[in-house]
């Protein structure tokens, strides 16, 4: 009985040794396992942080790109405009009023701060203009007009075959922003919401400054005039709704003027 209790201990302890024995390979396994999940996850963890710092510089040089491209259309704006004897500050106060008018209009904020960026190329097709016409001091004869008015297909030709949105926009507003809502513009005679808007609201933020700025060819004109001028093409030269929108804004209108006036 003694022998049979004895044998029984000693497998219980044999079956023992061999669950410590168990357990403690388990228990090394699981340490083994976590030491490599822990190298995996630091290793995960470094190729994560270089991924999120590659995308910080793709983003970075995509901004680059983006304000070069900016400054180059608005010094290429520029370039189109002094060629006539303007200021810098006229495709300055144009791309302030366009924006402006478009976001009054409905157009939401990243595609009105489009068209402000591209606003400054409405002439740019004027480089291509002779000297002697661009800067005629007095009216134009019937052929000085028809070169003259070439300058929007030029510009347009200039810029379509870009696939950048700025530019893209930027060849919208050098086409259209000669036509007139009845009908009466040009190059191609359009008529109400058959020009684009980015054209309509270009067209009232360059003559509104046009009116009111000195040119070779005549003296600022006064408030009042330029005024009364608009409410008179409201739906004739100028879509109503952007008529209205411009006397419903003025304030803001007169404040960017006041704020980048010529200096010569």
């Amino acid at each position: 009985m003694i022998a049979h209790e004895n044998k029984l201990i000693s497998e219980i302890e044999a079956l023992k040794n061999e669950f410590e024995k168990t357990t403690d390979k388990l228990i090394k396994d699981v340490k083994r396992q976590d030491k490599i999940m822990l190298r995996s996850d630091k290793r995960q963890q470094q190729e994560y942080d270089e991924l999120q710092t590659k995308f910080e510089e793709v983003a970075t040089l995509q901004k680059e790109i983006e304000d070069t491209q900016k400054e180059v259309v608005f010094t290429m704006g520029a370039i189109g405009e002094s060629r006539s004897k303007e200021t810098g500050n006229h495709v300055k106060r144009v791309a302030e009023y366009s924006k402006i008018l478009a976001l009054h209009y409905g157009l939401d904020d990243k595609e009105s701060e489009m068209l402000k960026q591209a606003s400054p190329m409405h002439d740019i097709g004027k480089v291509a203009i002779p000297d002697a016409i661009l800067n005629k001091p007095g009216r134009f004869d019937s052929t000085e007009r028809e070169i003259m008015d070439t300058h929007a297909q030029l510009g347009y030709d200039m810029l379509k075959m870009s696939d950048r949105p700025l530019l893209k926009t930027a060849a919208t507003v050098a086409y259209e922003h000669h036509e007139k809502w009845d009908g009466s513009g040009y190059p191609n005679q359009l008529k109400g919401e058959e020009i684009h808007i980015y054209g309509r609201i270009t067209a009232l933020a360059d003559v509104f400054d046009a009116l009111g700025s000195d040119r070779c060819y005549k003296k600022a004109w006064d408030d009042e005039k330029i005024f009364n001028l608009f409410k008179e093409e409201k739906g004739k030269h100028f879509d109503p709704k952007l008529i209205d929108i411009f006397f419903d804004n003025l304030d803001q209108f007169l404040k960017v003027r006041n704020s980048l006036k010529d200096v010569y």
